[in-house]
């Protein structure tokens, strides 16, 4: 038995692994990982593998990045963490202070905890309270897309449409509104992304006009509903969204988990429409993936609804024992350091245009490729046996999920959303790190697409 076969069996003897039937791991055992460095993680075998999915979408500077790993090593000697209720510490200070000049105008109060689902969780409590504390104790419920995702606790999930993830929970999820979500690959008016109007917010429109006054908040995934399969969304959308929820006096939440820090090209999603939400939800990227944290932000105007003496009742009481860690802002705060002193967004925009390229002369043409689209770093191949219908591969044939496995065996992590493989790798991937990636890519979707 090698050492890998070794750590894999004692793995399996304890350990339930996140998203997994872990029956599939009886063919397939977790790969036990050793080390990381830059866009590659290395087995205990020295197998190597590369990460075109940043682990999860959240390694943004690459695996033990210099920078990063100095900052939370100075940090680590001087303060490992405190209790966040009236105490405070330098790092949560100065990352606010940094964060507040880079997140969209007008964003300004920290609401700290330890995960994205954690972080909405805080969003949606805060909205339910700021609308009943300004006088609409009506306002209770909360719209959202259709194929959303927001996370794994029993809120977010409520706030989700993914059956995969929440169909089992229904007993136990709050009733929510449902809005049915821009789809540019199947569009139902016949429009392209490029193009549009956003002629499918007609069905927001629809939805405020039945259900606002019972509606304290609208969350979305601006731009790209991640887990619904990278599905991508002009910015006029948003623009759109942000006029008809002051129209109603609706809080709209940005859900910038996995879009924040450069994941579509710029700063933050919303920062393409030129609009601001009322409350934002970070993590993945804030600490560049190293250590669990998240922030719920605010305006000023949300933040005085709670603001009052004691005994009227109106403060937040939520809290998290590791809100503002002090190891994980001084992740965060290297993590902003490179930004600020290293051209990560523009040496990202050169890649993604080099990968949009690379992925169009590999995939473009395949008859089984209906789409190739992008937003940033991110590209998605969206995989049907019908480019004309664009009909989805059935869900029992696991199409995804060969692929994957075939990418595994070549040193490439590809981890598929049902039909849709994609791309999503730290902002600091190099051209010959794309061209191999590309190459096993394209290597394993024709292998499994022959044989469907």
């Amino acid at each position: 038995m090698s050492e890998m076969q070794d750590w894999a069996q004692r793995d399996l003897r304890h350990i339930w692994h996140p998203c997994s039937q872990m029956k599939d791991y009886e063919e397939l055992p977790p790969i036990i990982i050793d080390r990381g460095e830059g866009v590659y993680l290395y087995g205990k075998d020295g197998k190597e593998y590369l990460d075109i999915v940043s682990s999860w979408w959240c390694n943004l500077l690459g695996h033990c990045n210099p920078r990063v790993n100095a900052g939370i090593k100075r940090q680590l000697d001087r303060l490992e963490h405190v209790i966040f209720a009236n105490f405070s510490h330098e790092p949560a200070i100065t990352l606010c202070e940094r964060l507040a000049k880079e997140v969209p105008s007008g964003l300004e109060k920290f609401n700290f905890s330890d995960n994205g689902s954690a972080a909405v969780e805080c969003a949606l409590k805060m909205a339910f309270q700021y609308q009943y504390q300004t006088g609409r104790p009506k306002k209770k419920k909360f719209m959202c897309f259709t194929d959303a995702y927001h996370g794994e606790t029993i809120g977010a999930l409520s706030v989700g449409s993914l059956d995969l993830y929440a169909k089992i929970y229904q007993p136990m999820l709050m009733d929510t509104i449902r809005v049915q979500a821009p789809d540019c690959y199947r569009c139902p008016f016949g429009m392209s992304r490029d193009c549009c109007g956003a002629e499918c917010f007609s069905y927001a429109e629809e939805a405020f006009e039945r259900h606002a006054e019972e509606a304290c908040a609208m969350i979305v995934e601006p731009l790209l509903q991640g887990s619904a399969g990278m599905r991508i969304y002009p910015p006029a959308y948003l623009k759109k969204l942000r006029a008809l929820c002051d129209r109603f006096h609706v809080l709209l939440i940005a859900d910038e988990i996995a879009t924040g820090f450069g994941r579509t090209g710029k700063m933050f999603a919303f920062s393409h429409a030129g609009v601001s939400p009322d409350i934002m939800c970070l993590s993945k990227g804030l600490t560049g993936g190293y250590l669990p944290m998240a922030v719920t932000v605010t305006t000023d105007e949300v933040y005085r609804a709670f603001y009052a003496e004691y005994n009227e009742g109106r403060a937040f009481m939520h809290s998290h024992t590791y809100s503002g860690n002090p190891l994980g802002c001084a992740a965060a705060l290297s993590v902003l350091d490179v930004f600020r002193d290293e051209p990560v967004l523009e040496n990202a925009a050169r890649r993604a245009a080099y990968l949009t390229a690379a992925l169009g002369e590999a995939l473009g043409g395949h008859k089984n490729v209906g789409e190739i689209r992008r937003i940033g770093l991110i590209h998605a191949a969206e995989l049907t046996p019908d480019r004309e219908t664009k009909a989805e591969y059935p869900s029992k044939l696991r199409v995804g999920y060969q692929i994957y496995k075939k990418a595994l065996r070549r040193g490439l992590i590809l981890r598929p959303l049902g039909n849709v493989i994609y791309f999503n790798p730290p902002l600091t991937i190099r051209e010959e790190e794309i061209d191999k990636a590309v190459s096993i890519c394209q290597e394993c979707v024709t292998e499994v697409l022959e044989r469907v």
